[in-house]
């Protein structure tokens, strides 16, 4: 079997040495590369030949790429940097590295033209002031074959073991059986569905009921497919942290079966979670695992590729066997897995680690969108833009002082549209031009500081500093499809500050090209419904295949009540607080167990817990916080015991609205006190008006569809077995009317409305 690879690839893999050194300098874009690069080659003489294909072989190794330029009068072979700042501190092992992939070339180069010796330039192009630095040696061709052979005799080990490894794994995962001794009522549908997406190679939205095994109906099929359509990676990706445990539980299912192929299986976390020194800065001056990290990698990559199942938890011990950094060895790891576990923002992200591997590395790639209607959310998050006043103020305060000028002007431009705001809140078309100026001059002019200063700056102006990088990038993409608002805020002294916000509102448009850049991606939740809400807002391709799989649960299962005698309607809500409390405390006295009880807010939710602590003190209660930690929030589910009695207090569409397994008698029925409307406030009435423009359904996109989506996600912890029994109630008149009970689950039988004496 032959293997190809870049030689960048190559040299990345075989020659990076030293520290790891994370030390923030700006370093141009991709256009300021690509500008830069023309720049040299136009400066060149007439015979100059740009982006040379080059390709040599070394025994079934195929090492090929694109030399930057090559001057036939000169014999000279160049790799341009372009670059920013002082080059003297350019770290010695980023030169080194440099030099192996010119040298690299320069090999091919001579394979190609038959040639005794060449000249090999290291051209640094410093695309501020646009002046070259020219490094130039000479090396014979008996110089440069052992070092290209070495290098690819390095990487041809690991290549060889590699190929082994994916024979083994397509092998293996062909022949794989389910893992279960059977279906459950759905999940066959659900898996030949996505059997058919990635042989056909389209996205599939899939609205699959809660309790079906979604995990496992939708990786199980994927990796059947590895062999026969050639998959290089399988990316699971997951809105929240229960998610990628029910994926690492479903993968380790898989893995423990008879007949499991030898997967490797990567979970990824957040750097500030898999960060053991948060104290120290990321390299080798200040951290012990950022020092020597490259020379002690390949040990540590080598043990970890052993493992098939690479958790937080396996891949924190192997890294600190081997003295490296957990997390930049799972940004290695993601290379050589074949399931990656993560969260949305390593694929979704503009600068999504897993997106950009898969494109650079030209992977073929299926991905898996776990609670896929938190995409939309999600999305908007990712490509939106903040800044606030407060921060700016603390930052002029203690920069530096040839930053104090440009931060001024910001201050200044900032004010001025803050002065001309009547209310609290406005929203514009699009961010004033002036401002926009102020902003980046003031981004480029910290940009330039720091190329002077790379020893760096304090925490809070670097952390302003990447919001305006991130402002600048949104602002530049701004379109219909984003708004553009000032929040401001009293503080003491009468004094006014505010908040910009460049806000996506509809992020179609950067998460559509996602779904299409891979061989299939299949979007899967509960509740994916009315589908023209998801597909306008996710920008599903045309050709995406949509499903509805039935529910394995029978009507008489669940027991749905409409409460339409209490409105949750704020201006009601004072008065629906011993009404509900009597609903709860009747419920819980005919059968007593465990419940949820959901509301719209913190506020409410004591309000009730309070007040049915006071009258009802024998019914044991326990309440969601907020921004509780995961230790708390397991605390708060492992209330729920099987044969235990008591009532959990949650806000709707928070940790506990989804996403948690509590089957049996660890649940037996849940409140839900509310539509789950969206706040009704100036920001979500712009966000109204935008999508009645671009949809005509503006209340609909805004409240009413995430609304009831929420409702349906929590009343679906209630039954996850086809043994379970419980009760949901639906507390609110408005659960009664017809476009309402339209999006509820079609195999819900709902109980004749339950009427209740108190208003």
């Amino acid at each position: 079997m032959s293997y190809s690879i870049a030689v960048r690839a190559l040299c990345e893999f075989t020659a990076k040495a030293g520290d790891l050194d994370l030390r923030f300098t700006p370093s141009p874009t991709a256009l300021e590369g690509i500008v830069g690069h023309r720049t040299v080659a136009s400066r060149r003489s007439e015979g100059y030949q740009s982006e040379v294909a080059l390709e040599g072989l070394y025994r079934n190794l195929t090492v090929k790429g694109r030399a930057d330029g090559y001057d036939p009068a000169q014999n000279c072979l160049e790799e341009v940097k372009t670059y920013r700042g002082d080059l003297s501190k350019q770290p010695a092992n980023h030169r080194q590295l440099h030099w192996a992939q010119a040298k690299i070339y320069g090999w091919l180069m001579c394979c190609k033209l038959e040639l005794a010796q060449i000249n090999l330039a290291l051209v640094y192009f410093d695309i501020a002031s646009e002046k070259e630095t020219c490094l130039v040696e000479t090396f014979s061709a008996a110089q440069l074959q052992p070092f290209f052979e070495l290098h690819c005799a390095l990487f041809l080990n690991w290549a060889e073991q590699e190929m082994v490894h994916r024979e083994g794994r397509n092998r293996a995962a062909q022949a794989l059986a389910f893992p279960h001794a059977d279906f459950r009522p759905g999940q066959r549908h659900l898996a030949e569905s996505v059997f058919k997406a990635v042989s056909t190679g389209r996205c599939l939205m899939a609205q699959a009921p809660t309790g079906i095994g979604k995990t496992v109906g939708t990786l199980f099929p994927m990796l059947k497919a590895l062999a026969p359509q050639q998959l290089d990676k399988v990316f699971f990706l997951t809105a929240k942290t229960p998610g990628r445990k029910l994926a690492l539980d479903a993968a380790q299912v898989i893995l423990k079966s008879a007949d499991a192929p030898p997967l490797r299986v990567l979970e990824m976390i957040a750097r500030d979670k898999a960060c053991e020194h948060p104290d120290k800065a990321c390299h080798g001056e200040s951290c012990p695992l950022a020092q020597g990290f490259y020379d002690r990698l390949p040990a540590a990559r080598q043990a970890a590729s052993e493992v098939n199942l690479l958790d937080q938890d396996a891949l924190r011990r192997i890294a600190l066997d081997h003295g490296v950094c957990p997390y930049y060895l799972s940004q290695e790891m993601a290379r050589w897995v074949d399931v990656v576990v993560a969260d949305y923002n390593y694929y979704f992200d503009f600068s999504a680690l897993l997106f950009g591997l898969a494109q650079a590395n030209q992977w073929k790639v299926a991905v898996l969108v776990d609670e896929a209607h938190n995409l939309v959310e999600r999305g908007r998050q990712m490509y939106s833009a903040s800044l606030d006043q407060a921060t700016l103020n603390a930052v002029r305060k203690t920069a530096p002082e040839p930053l104090k000028k440009p931060l001024q002007r910001v201050n200044r431009e900032w004010n001025a549209l803050h002065d001309q705001q009547q209310g609290t809140y406005q929203a514009y078309d699009k961010a004033p031009e002036k401002l926009l100026q102020a902003l980046s001059s003031c981004s480029a002019s910290i940009g330039d500081y720091l190329n002077d200063h790379p020893q760096g700056l304090d925490s809070t102006l670097q952390g302003f500093y990447f919001d305006l990088l991130q402002f600048g990038r949104v602002a530049e993409l701004f379109d219909e499809h984003f708004l553009f608002d000032i929040s401001k805020r009293e503080l003491e002294r009468k004094r006014q500050l505010s908040q910009l916000c460049l806000r996506n509102v509809v992020p179609a448009r950067f998460i559509g090209p996602r779904l299409t850049a891979a061989r299939s991606t299949v979007l899967f939740s509960a509740t994916l419904s009315p589908r023209h809400y998801y597909a306008d807002l996710l920008g599903t391709p045309a050709n995406t295949v949509c499903i509805d799989v039935e529910s394995p649960f029978d009507a008489d299962q669940l027991q749905v009540h409409i409460v339409s005698r209490i409105s949750t309607r704020f201006a009601h809500r004072q008065a629906s607080v011993a009404p509900i409390v009597e609903l709860i405390a009747n419920q819980f006295s005919q059968r007593p167990g465990n419940y949820l009880a959901f509301f719209s807010s913190f506020d409410y939710l004591q309000q009730v817990s309070q007040s049915l602590a006071e009258r009802y003190p024998g019914i044991n209660l326990w309440s969601q916080s907020r921004g509780m930690a995961e230790a708390q929030r397991q605390e708060f589910l492992d209330r729920f015991t099987e044969g235990g009695e008591g009532i959990g207090f949650a806000v709707l569409g928070g940790a506990f609205g989804e996403g948690i397994d509590l089957p049996g008698a660890r649940l037996i029925g849940a409140f839900i006190a509310t539509l789950g409307l969206a706040q009704f406030n100036p920001v979500n009435e712009q966000m109204k008006g935008r999508m009645a423009a671009i949809f005509g359904a503006g209340y609909d996109y805004t409240y009413l569809f995430p609304g009831v989506q929420k409702v349906v996600q929590a009343a679906g912890r209630v039954i996850r077995t086809q043994q379970d029994q419980g009760v949901v109630m639906l507390i609110d008149d408005r659960f009664g009317e017809s476009k309402v009970r339209q999006l509820l689950p079609r195999w819900w039988s709902i109980e004749p409305t339950l009427f209740h004496s108190a208003r």
